[in-house]
């Protein structure tokens, strides 16, 4: 499936909303619904030091994939960084091109910001999106720890 990726609109909550919530439990972990609501309303008001969000969209032009992005500075390099913290797509589409349509989108955002590098984790067992990433990016030797 061919995708088209633009910015994330108003008009977009329900599918949006969908797409997370399916984020969300593929993880297996949860996030209080007054979050949810927040997240949304940072994204629709665009705050200064918040993500950005893209959706790829069906035909129809519904959501159908969508990628939360963060860009911050480092102390490694003069220029931005892009985080890509949320990456999914709707499960009956994955393996269709919308997973590395959203990521060429935020390379694309990234390269116009003039970011040095963009970013992302996964879980080791997510092989189906790992093989994807393999193709389109060079796997870290990091490991993440957390508090």
């Amino acid at each position: 499936m061919t995708a088209r990726v633009r910015r994330l609109a108003e008009g977009d909550r329900k599918e949006w909303e969908a797409l997370f919530r399916g984020y969300i439990a593929f993880y297996k972990a949860s996030v209080a619904d007054q979050v949810i609501e927040l997240t949304w309303r940072r994204l629709m008001q665009g705050e200064e030091g918040f993500h950005i969000a893209l959706v790829a969209v069906d035909a129809a032009d519904r959501p159908i994939g969508l990628a939360h992005v963060l860009f911050h500075r480092s102390t490694w390099s003069p220029s931005w960084y892009c985080y890509l913290e949320d990456l999914f797509v709707r499960p009956d589409l994955r393996a269709g091109g919308v997973g590395k349509a959203l990521i060429e989108a935020v390379y694309a955002e990234a390269d116009r910001r003039q970011c040095t590098r963009t970013y992302w984790t996964t879980q080791e067992f997510n092989y189906r999106a790992r093989g994807l990433y393999d193709k389109v990016a060079t796997k870290s030797v990091f490991v993440q720890y957390r508090r």
